[in-house]
């Protein structure tokens, strides 16, 4: 179910940010993310304590990522890490760029 989940919100053409709204460094990544100008629909924050499978869900993005913090930044189906590394890209340059790759923003 959560494997499913997940893998319904991970697409090709869209950001998307899996979080834990209590998750400063979530927050952080929402504020930067939110700044940007995409296309309707193409930017989404999936909060995993929604549904209750929390762990089961952080149990299989750990499987696909390596990693269990959140939050979690996939550019289409490419997780490019945490806010941390979402900040790195920004400040290289970079993050537009990946962006419009995928044909996401405006």
């Amino acid at each position: 179910m959560s494997q499913a989940f997940v893998n319904s919100k991970i697409q090709s053409e869209k950001l998307v940010v899996f979080i834990k709204p209590t998750c400063p460094y979530c927050r952080w990544t929402q504020e930067l993310l939110s700044q940007l100008p995409f296309k309707q629909g193409l930017l989404e924050f999936v909060d995993i304590t929604a549904n209750g499978d929390t762990t089961e869900i952080q149990d299989y993005l750990q499987q696909l990522t390596g990693a269990r913090t959140v939050p979690w930044v996939f550019i289409g189906k490419e997780c490019i890490g945490g806010c941390t590394d979402l900040v790195n890209i920004h400040e290289r340059g970079e993050l537009l760029t990946r962006i419009k790759q995928i044909g996401a923003l405006q």
